[in-house]
């Protein structure tokens, strides 16, 4: 990272400061806003960093990242896998097919102290870990930063430690190891409450939270009903040459037009399968079985089916470093 970081930077901190998706009422709107972030991103940043999860928002981001870079001759960036050692092998699956289809820099974030000892102890989801047989890094974060009294805690992605721990710790390490000046990442506002104030240029610059850098964010405007508007429309058509270019809305995955099949579209099959939202496989259930798109997106909670403790925890963990 540069040592003058951040004042070699051109942003504008305050963009997107008390404004919601309805400020940007069409999707046309919406469009044009996430490329003019991203552009400003990949043209401001020294060594940024695209958040992948293989989840719609991260993809719909990395989508607007590399029509962007071909349009302007810029790079894309490395793209940031946090590997929790709790996701549905379909998600590994979806990343890894397209990583190879996109021709992506994949970087794996793990904490593997933790890693390391579910694998010596042959451990399960839910199974205790001693805090004092982790690594002096990681019980630094569990006893002075989460302020942590209890002798174990659960190999669990949606608790406080856990969450911590297994995702922040793990991308925090590699921001600090990669020299990362910007994340750019797929958090909506309407996605959950703490995300609600965030604008579309955010920085993380104290350097006893993590090591400092940016949040670069162009889909802030858009609400989970856009998202899935702009894939059907504009994602999959530019990216699957046998979609129509008009664009097709599948009732499911024996729904796909001319021979299309489930993985020639960059669309997870768990949202085929009905799940809205993609965390870990031990605490995220499908809402119906409708595909995401279908499901009454307006009025029902989009994270129904994550654990919410973990939910619940959400501005804290973000204090910290959560995306």
């Amino acid at each position: 990272m540069p040592e003058s970081f951040p004042e070699y930077l051109d942003v504008d901190y305050t963009d997107g400061s008390e404004e919601t998706a309805t400020d940007y009422p069409t999707i046309e709107s919406k469009i044009e806003k996430a490329v003019a972030v991203t552009k400003r991103g990949l043209e401001e940043y020294d060594n940024p960093v695209v958040m992948w999860t293989g989840g719609k928002d991260s993809t719909l981001t990395l989508y607007f990242i590399e029509e962007v870079a071909r349009q302007h001759g810029l790079e894309t960036p490395p793209t940031v896998f946090i590997d929790h050692f709790q996701h549905f092998d379909e998600i590994h699956d979806f990343v890894d097919r397209w990583a190879d289809a996109w021709d992506l820099d994949v970087m794996y974030a793990r904490n593997n102290d933790i890693g390391e000892y579910v694998d010596e102890h042959d451990l399960e989801p839910g199974d205790d870990i001693p805090v004092s047989d982790l690594s002096e890094h990681n019980q630094h974060h569990v006893r002075d930063l989460l302020e942590y009294e209890e002798d174990t805690f659960p190999f669990l992605l949606d608790t406080y430690v856990g969450n911590h721990l297994l995702k922040t710790v793990a991308l925090n390490d590699t921001l600090e190891s990669e020299g990362v000046d910007g994340v750019i990442s797929g958090v909506r506002w309407d996605e959950q409450e703490a995300r609600a104030e965030e604008t579309f240029f955010s920085s993380r610059h104290d350097p006893d939270i993590y090591p400092p850098h940016d949040r670069i964010q162009p889909i802030l405007q858009f609400d989970e009903r856009a998202v899935w508007q702009t894939f059907w429309n504009f994602v999959v058509p530019d990216t699957v040459s046998a979609y129509p270019d008009e664009g097709y809305v599948p009732t499911g995955a024996d729904d796909l037009p001319n021979g299309v099949t489930v993985d020639d579209v960059p669309v997870s099959p768990k949202y085929f399968a009905g799940f809205r939202s993609l965390g870990s496989e031990v605490s995220t259930e499908k809402t119906t079985e409708e595909p995401a798109w279908l499901q009454d997106v307006e009025n029902t909670t989009e994270r129904a089916g994550r654990a919410q403790d973990k939910e619940d925890l959400m501005e804290r963990l973000r204090d910290l470093g959560y995306m």
